[in-house]
């Protein structure tokens, strides 16, 4: 490995960005049959899709919606949060996991990450529903792709009687282990619902697209209606009413609905779902392997394997304080890194409404001052993840 520079040399060889889609001929004849066919909205794709996810993950339920932040919007609003409620999440998050929260017109608070995985803090958690009012919700995010610790959160969610949410964006492929039983991340064994994002960077792809999970029979009816502009269409009262283009508004929703244009392609990209999660384990294998005494790997909890979305280092040492100037060195290189997130009680909005102020949640706070995602998705040839080893190997070897 050559460590002999002080500072790479930029690359004439293609980007690698920190995260790409995977399109096959599969996929392209998929979307170009749903394209020839009578049906490019609500056709018989979007169902085959959910009743597919539904069965990988272990629901009985699942909703396709148009987007990751369509699923937990509706999520919170089925939890039944309000005004005069509250609901708490992890400040290393992406926004929408707060956003969905402050649309039901609930409060929004944070609970600090757990060092260990940068998933929400369970012990943190529990101190804050005992010194204080308890949530109406609480969204818990799969950080990267690891679990987090669905069973005591769900444990907490019985005892304070607040709905949990499981935020599985990243972790569509994650499992973990409880009492010698294995569950699949958004099978909501430990949870009333959980949600999933099909956004090109994630592990599968629909272009766009979300879908909503649950055990609950009546949260999956009211989800799928407020996915529809609140309508519901009563099959029993067709035959006592005007005829089959019969339906009512029962209260305020919106056009939040997946097309099948999306959900062939989704479905298309089912069928290799296991395959790209090993492959990114594989990945990260290397990574943790070659990075390990350079900087801090990311988690890789006992009793779970994790999908992994992202692949979050964390710089230590020499080094820590100088990520602007290692994220530059790697683009410089044709590495693109990516940053997974500014904390989220730290944007104006939510200084501004809810007060916290930096130092508020350390360990998130910290996460985001050392962070940096480097290169991980499925197609990433064994080529190229040498190449980012070499590389981040030549820059940490270094002083900034």
């Amino acid at each position: 490995m050559n460590t002999t520079s002080t500072s790479p040399v930029t690359s004439s060889l293609p980007p690698l960005p920190y995260a790409r889609q995977q399109i096959d001929e599969a996929d392209i004849a998929a979307v170009v049959a749903v394209l020839r066919s009578p049906l490019l909205t609500q056709g018989p794709k979007v169902p085959e899709f959910e009743a597919c996810v539904a069965q990988y993950c272990g629901a009985k339920h699942a909703i396709a919606v148009a987007n990751g932040t369509a699923a937990l919007h509706l999520a919170a609003l089925a939890s039944g949060a309000g005004l005069d409620d509250l609901g708490i999440t992890s400040p290393l998050t992406f926004l929408a996991s707060a956003n969905c929260i402050a649309h039901t017109r609930a409060a929004v608070d944070f609970v600090d990450v757990m060092p260990e995985t940068l998933c929400l803090d369970v012990a943190a958690l529990a101190k804050r529903c005992d010194r204080g009012k308890a949530p109406k919700l609480v969204v818990a995010v799969d950080y990267a792709g690891v679990p987090a610790e669905l069973p005591r959160l769900y444990e907490l969610a019985q005892r304070y009687g607040f709905t949990l949410i499981e935020d599985a964006a990243h972790a569509l492929g994650s499992s973990y282990e409880y009492q010698g039983e294995t569950h699949r991340c958004g099978g909501c064994a430990h949870a009333q619902m959980a949600t999933l994002s099909f956004h090109p960077v994630k592990i599968i792809t629909s272009g766009e697209g979300g879908m909503v999970l649950t055990n609950d029979d009546d949260l999956a009816r009211r989800i799928r209606r407020l996915a529809c502009h609140g309508v519901e269409r009563d099959h029993d009262r067709m035959t006592r009413n005007d005829g089959p283009w019969y339906h009512e508004m029962h209260e305020l929703g919106f056009n939040y609905r997946m097309t099948d244009l999306q959900a062939a392609l989704g479905l298309s990209q089912m069928n290799r779902l296991d395959d790209w999660c090993r492959r990114r384990r594989e990945i990260v294998a290397r990574y943790n392997e070659a990075f390990c005494g350079l900087a801090d790997i990311p988690p890789w909890p006992e009793h779970t394997t994790p999908a992994f979305h992202i692949y979050v280092l964390r710089l230590s040492g020499a080094w820590r304080g100088h990520r602007r100037r290692f994220f530059e060195r790697l683009t410089e290189t044709g590495i693109i890194p990516q940053v997974h997130y500014i904390p989220v009680h730290l944007q104006p909005y939510y200084r501004n409404h809810v007060g916290h102020q930096p130092g508020s949640f350390p360990v998130a706070e910290d996460t985001y001052r050392r962070c940096i995602s480097l290169p991980l998705y499925s197609s990433m040839s064994d080529e190229d993840v040498s190449r980012v080893i070499e590389v981040v190997h030549t820059i940490l070897s270094h002083k900034p």
